[in-house]
């Protein structure tokens, strides 16, 4: 047998998990695009490992998957969405007729968590199969009130009413940090996402800690809640205000040095929540190939450098079919990557940089300033501007539907 690349990463530690990052409402058709682009001679190679990674027939019969879990956000449910346009316009319009008073904002709501609710029906048996431990999709609160914990913590609570394998995204602000403690209170599972930096990772641990202290006086059940972090890698040193502010200082970047920091980020998070024997797990998600082109040697840091760590990789589909594409040209990973350090001198260059000294250092941000940092601007702008055009695509379809019925 031959296994795919992620499956060969899995295999540096036993713990460290898979996941699918995209409704799996989508995965059919996008393994029939990836087969179809596939050279002939791994055509049937690509198949059998696609098949392990999610089979709907072998998660209804045996709640198994190669995929330990699945997380969605907005542009992702606008993908599921916009993959079946005609099938979720009709949902729209019977929705529309089954709430005559509501407006497209209700409607959309209600369309966001009907696509959540397929997910988490579709790989429902692997959650009942393993005890609650794997088997979880996230549903993310609305990226355009990541600041407004009130509404934030009532979504929450919505999202999790859906299925007992639905694990609730909130953004990592103060008032984000406040709705994960409340959740955790209650035995809601969490993941921390918009989150880059260690000050809010140890925001997001602090939190956990206080909500399951709370569970626990009120004898609330823990035994199937989890919690995890995610790093937004590529993110951290691309979107935000990294490369400007070198800029500005006349400090010349490479792209390896870059990635080192975004590693280095990472890599203290992870052991600042071994060392404390926190509950939470650090997930990776927001991976780049580096290639070299044809006959070149192709990289993935995002992978590579933290390769027998504990950790969770949540892979998107167009990731996934980069590295079966480029996998000929990638380094084995070594299971030991994850013990090794970023050079010194490239940590000493970053750090003249206050943009870097913020994600790294442990008090690099006050709470406050968490929905301020440049990569968490501009990543929380980007699901907002996805969600908008979800709620357009809601109204265009409530309109057609109105007008019809008139």
């Amino acid at each position: 047998m031959s296994l795919h690349v992620l499956e060969k990463l899995a295999a540096t530690n036993p713990d460290c998990e898979i996941w699918f990052d995209s409704s799996p409402l989508i995965y059919d058709g996008w393994k029939r695009e990836v087969l179809t682009g596939a050279p002939a001679d791994k055509r049937d190679v690509w198949s059998a490992q696609l098949i392990r990674l999610f089979d709907e027939e072998a998660v209804r019969s045996r709640g198994q998957m190669g995929f330990r879990g699945v997380t969605t956000n907005p542009p992702l449910s606008l993908q599921a969405i916009q993959a079946a346009p005609d099938f979720w316009a009709e949902e729209i319009a019977r929705l529309a007729l089954i709430m005559p008073n509501a407006g497209v904002e209700a409607i959309y709501w209600a369309v966001y968590l009907d696509v959540v609710r397929r997910g988490a029906e579709m790989i429902r048996p692997v959650f009942e199969a393993s005890g609650g431990r794997y088997g979880f999709i996230s549903g993310q609160v609305d990226p355009r009130f990541v600041t407004d914990g009130t509404r934030m913590l009532a979504q929450g609570l919505e999202l999790a009413a859906i299925a007992p394998n639905v694990m609730v995204k909130i953004p990592g602000s103060k008032e984000g940090y406040a709705v994960i403690e409340e959740l955790t209170a209650r035995g809601i599972a969490t993941n921390n996402t918009t989150s880059f930096t260690v000050p809010q990772y140890i925001a997001c641990m602090e939190a956990v800690s206080r909500g399951q202290e709370r569970a626990t006086l009120a004898g609330v059940d823990l035994s199937r809640w989890r919690s995890v972090i995610t790093h937004m890698s590529a993110r951290l040193g691309n979107v935000g205000d990294l490369k400007s502010q070198a800029e500005a200082r006349g400090i010349a970047l490479a792209p390896e040095e870059i990635l080192h920091g975004e590693m280095a980020v990472l890599k203290r998070a992870y052991r600042l929540c071994k060392e404390r024997g926190h509950p939470s797990k650090m997930l990776q998600c927001s991976m780049r190939i580096s290639d070299a082109g044809p006959g070149g040697v192709a990289s993935s840091w995002h992978l590579e450098k933290i390769a027998g760590g504990d950790f969770v990789y949540t892979c998107p589909p167009a990731y996934i079919a980069q590295l079966m594409h480029a996998e000929d040209r990638l380094a084995a990973f070594d299971p030991n990557a994850i013990e090794e350090e970023p050079p010194r001198e490239v940590i000493a260059k970053l750090m003249r940089l206050p943009y870097f000294r913020q994600a790294y250092e442990p008090d690099g941000m006050c709470a406050e300033e968490f929905s301020q940092f440049g990569a968490f601007v501009a990543t929380a702008a980007e699901f907002a501007g996805a969600t908008r055009k979800t709620v357009d695509f809601v109204a265009r379809a409530v309109e057609a539907a109105r007008r019809k019925a008139a």
